[in-house]
């Protein structure tokens, strides 16, 4: 971070002043419902050969639109309870008060 903050040239400055960092979790449903549509992608348009930047760029466009208007969405079917399960070992335990004796300690 500090390299940053150093004295750079005017071009490196201005793309820096563009630059905005958003600390993401690695472990995230976001992360899984994005990788579930770059994989749909992948099987939907980029299952051949495309020649040139460009025709990428019309061809993506193009199924981004269709899926889009199609109001595509992603069925999430791993609940909280399920999490619970799975994840246990993340979850703290939670102790009720009620069986607490502080002369236990």
């Amino acid at each position: 971070m500090r390299r940053l903050l150093q004295p750079k040239p005017a071009a490196y400055a201005r793309i820096c002043q563009k630059l905005e960092i958003h600390y993401t979790p690695k472990h995230g449903s976001w992360l899984n419902m994005a990788e579930i549509e770059l994989s749909v992608l992948a099987r939907q348009c980029l299952d051949r050969r495309i020649p040139d930047r460009e025709t990428l760029a019309g061809e993506v466009g193009a199924w981004e639109a269709e899926r889009n208007a199609a109001e595509s969405s992603i069925d999430w079917r791993f609940t909280s309870a399920d999490a619970r399960i799975k994840l246990k070992h993340l979850y703290p335990e939670i102790v009720e008060e009620s069986s607490y004796d502080p002369n236990l300690s």
